[in-house]
C-alpha cells in the first residue's frame, strides 16, 4: 500500500527569492539541453544521449 503526504509551504520572501532563481537556473539548462540535442540531430541526423549530453551542458558527474 503506497501513500502520499501533501505538505504546504509558507516561504518568506528571500526563499520566494531563492526558489524562483533555482526554478530559473533549471530551465536554462533544461533548454540548453533540448537545443544541443536538436542541433545534433538535425547536423547529423541522429539522436544524442544523456550521457553526452549531460557532458557537455550539464553538472560534471
Amino acid at each position: 500500500m503506497r501513500k502520499a503526504f501533501k505538505y504546504r509551504l509558507y516561504p518568506t520572501k528571500p526563499q520566494v527569492k531563492d526558489l524562483e532563481r533555482t526554478l530559473e537556473l533549471c530551465r536554462e539548462l533544461y533548454n540548453a539541453a533540448l537545443q544541443e540535442r536538436r542541433d545534433a540531430y538535425k547536423k547529423a541526423g541522429k539522436s544524442v544521449g544523456l550521457l553526452s549530453t549531460r557532458q557537455n551542458v550539464g553538472p560534471p558527474l
